[in-house]
């Protein structure tokens, strides 16, 4: 029960992306459509799981004095492994998201999750949290890609709902993210409040 509330906390209460407002820099450059979104999600979800879960295995053993670069090492060798199995099996989502995947490295919402929770609880706690966490960002990522397609082109995951015609290339572009995020970030708002 304990950890399945420490799941829900990441989804709901402490979501990276519409609550905590981290992780600006991939929300924005990657959500031009809903596969990229919820590509860059799972890719960080990935890394978040398990650099929890080693840095909560290993946070008796890091010294205080060196802990931040610890926890930097760990994430840096969960996103090479990811680069690499991305570059093998997911070229053109690879190629797509681009710089966006080595920065994953120097994500707010890693460094926060492992000096908060990862460094202060136990393994399966800490996988839980990077669970939630990481489902968190992945959803709001995909629900943003999902309005940015749709908005700019009239598909939601490249297939098509209305005639591209009706699209609005503003939403493809930068300025559309932070109008969509915006409108989002209200609505999720009003929801939580209710």
């Amino acid at each position: 029960m304990k950890n399945f509330k420490i799941l829900l906390n990441g989804i709901i209460n402490e979501n990276p992306t519409f609550v905590l407002l981290l992780g600006m820099c991939p929300t924005l450059g990657t959500t031009s459509s809903a596969i990229n979104g919820m590509g860059m999600g799972l890719a960080t979800m990935f890394v978040l799981i398990c650099s929890n879960v080693v840095i909560s295995a290993l946070k008796n053993l890091i010294p205080d004095m060196v802990r931040i670069p610890a926890y930097v090492v760990i994430i840096a060798s969960f996103v090479t492994l990811l680069q690499m199995v991305m570059q093998a099996y997911v070229p053109s989502l690879y190629k797509t998201l681009g710089i966006f995947i080595p920065l994953i490295v120097v994500n707010c919402i890693l460094l926060g999750r492992a000096e908060a929770f990862a460094s202060k609880n136990k393994p399966i706690p800490s996988f839980f949290d990077g669970l939630g966490i990481g489902l968190g960002f992945t959803m709001a990522l995909t629900l943003l890609g999902m309005v940015r397609e749709f908005l700019g082109t009239g598909k939601v995951f490249d297939l098509p709902v209305v005639p591209e015609n009706y699209g609005m290339l503003i939403f493809v572009l930068a300025p559309g993210a932070f109008i969509a995020l915006g409108y989002l970030i209200a609505i999720v708002n009003k929801l939580r409040k209710a």
